[in-house]
């Protein structure tokens, strides 16, 4: 991968580009970043990635870093986890981030909104048993929230902490007395985040870059 910034028309270049939507420029840019935090080397570690000073305080810095060494987020429809990652594994990841580009048919955003929702419910669906609990949902919600903008931290924590209780009382409310509750799954993931716009709030800052800028 070393000769990727200074042979943008190799195939492999293009490849990289179709699989991410990322342009030839951006790819070179996150190879870059790349080679800084592995130190140069081929593969990425999780101890890399812990060395980010503007991790250290991310609320949800575990589920961050191990969204990078998920199988789930690799387009590959793997299970489990890995110890370090190529390049290209990284750049798929990061492209969940991506904002969708201007001129995609609803249709195409559609399919990623689905994506994005599917790769930020892996990050909390941590035992990899399709569901997620209430106060995982919760947090989901006051991220989102929070990275609008718009709203104060204390604001998005209590519309999450509502937004909580709202799901806690639908999804328990036709519930018989001896059913179980097993948390939330990804379909129903999807229903209760229908009215919370996705695609330009999921962003990452912490790799001294701004991926709400990376869009074509």
């Amino acid at each position: 991968m070393g000769a990727l910034q200074s042979l943008p028309d190799e195939p492999e270049y293009r490849d990289l580009s179709e699989k991410t939507g990322f342009s030839f420029e951006q790819i070179g840019i996150l190879h870059k970043r790349f080679k800084q935090l592995s130190h140069n080397e081929d593969t990425l570690r999780r101890d890399d990635l812990n060395t980010i000073p503007d991790l250290s305080c991310n609320p949800i810095r575990t589920q961050i870093i191990e969204a990078f060494f998920d199988k789930r987020n690799f387009h590959q429809n793997g299970e489990g986890t890995v110890h370090e990652i190529s390049f290209e594994e990284f750049l798929v990841v990061m492209s969940h981030f991506r904002p969708p580009a201007l001129d995609m048919t609803e249709e195409q955003r559609e399919s990623i909104r689905r994506e994005k929702l599917r790769f930020l419910f892996n990050m909390h669906d941590t035992d990899n048993d399709g569901t997620i609990t209430l106060e995982e949902y919760r947090h989901v919600v006051e991220e989102l929230l929070s990275r609008s903008g718009a709203l104060g931290k204390e604001t998005a924590k209590g519309i999450a902490d509502a937004a909580m209780l709202e799901v806690a009382s639908i999804s328990m409310g036709h519930m018989e007395p001896d059913e179980f509750y097993e948390g939330i799954t990804f379909e129903h993931f999807l229903k209760i985040l229908k009215d919370i716009e996705i695609e330009t709030r999921m962003n990452i800052r912490f790799l001294n870059m701004d991926t709400t800028n990376l869009c074509k």
